[in-house]
């Protein structure tokens, strides 16, 4: 099981739409995925067709209390996808975290009772930077950040990797970038040009090559309560999203031969 975190701090940046529909994408490929949803907006509970109205236990319950993840996840309408709800008792989490013992590990704990169901779980996180996304940083393997290219994107991404740095130094040393995802792109715009140059100067073997368009076929689909793949499947959003998902699995099965190699070698064997 891989586990990634999709973060940042500042909101409106299509994160949520990236779990939504980067997960579903890969859950349609075969893979057996899980989404979890950390935000207590619970917008990726919402924009997979869980009515919220209808929710009785979250992933709130996990992390404070004392139910079981397996007991907090409920299976979508989309074939090998599942979810991990959120729900509005997850805005006291982060207060009542402080006097719980290893209060960052909750949520990587949990996680470590669903190993073997599944293949890879995407961690919706919160627009913040508190104990919630700590959780999701710790419990980790990657990080990928959705980043809008608007100039004030590039102070929080400098905000967001330095908190990064911490995490990795305190609690997580081996947490690795994914990525770093182009949303709400529009090449016409020499801000948009402006700020992709400058992101690739510092991260530039880590800047997915798919870059999803500004689409309003996107920005409609949470209303139905579905993702855009399978809203509109053939409009620019969802087929950029379909790409993605194709560039993050070419990546993950490149790093799996790396490491298997890498293990080869150590171990002598030619």
């Amino acid at each position: 099981m891989k586990t990634i975190a999709v973060a940042n701090q500042k909101g409106g940046v299509g994160k949520t739409t990236t779990v939504i529909n980067l997960s579903t994408s890969v859950a349609l490929m075969g893979f057996r995925t899980l989404v979890v949803d950390m935000d207590p907006q619970a917008n990726a509970t919402s924009g997979l067709g869980a009515d919220q109205a209808d929710i009785d236990t979250s992933l709130y319950a996990s992390l404070v209390g004392n139910k079981a993840l397996k007991d907090v996840i409920v299976p979508t309408a989309i074939r090998n996808l599942a979810l991990a709800r959120s729900g509005i008792d997850l805005v006291g989490t982060e207060i009542e975290l402080t006097t719980v013992d290893r209060r960052e590990r909750r949520l990587k704990d949990a996680l470590e009772t669903v190993r073997d169901d599944y293949d890879y779980v995407f961690l919706d996180c919160p627009p913040s930077l508190g104990l919630i996304t700590l959780n999701a940083f710790v419990a980790a393997d990657t990080y990928l950040i959705p980043l809008q290219c608007e100039y004030y994107a590039l102070e929080g991404l400098t905000q967001l990797v330095r908190t990064i740095n911490f995490v990795k130094q305190r609690f997580h040393p081996g947490l690795e970038m994914e990525g770093i995802l182009f949303t709400m792109y529009d090449g016409r715009a020499n801000l948009t040009r402006q700020v992709r140059e400058e992101v690739t100067k510092h991260f530039a073997n880590k800047i997915f090559r798919t870059m999803i368009p500004r689409n309003i076929r996107l920005a409609e689909a949470p209303s139905f309560g579905r993702p855009g793949v399978l809203y509109d499947p053939q409009c620019v959003g969802s087929r950029a999203y379909k790409l993605l998902a194709d560039e993050f699995l070419q990546n993950n099965n490149a790093r799996i031969h790396e490491l298997a190699e890498s293990i080869q070698i150590e171990a002598g064997v030619n």
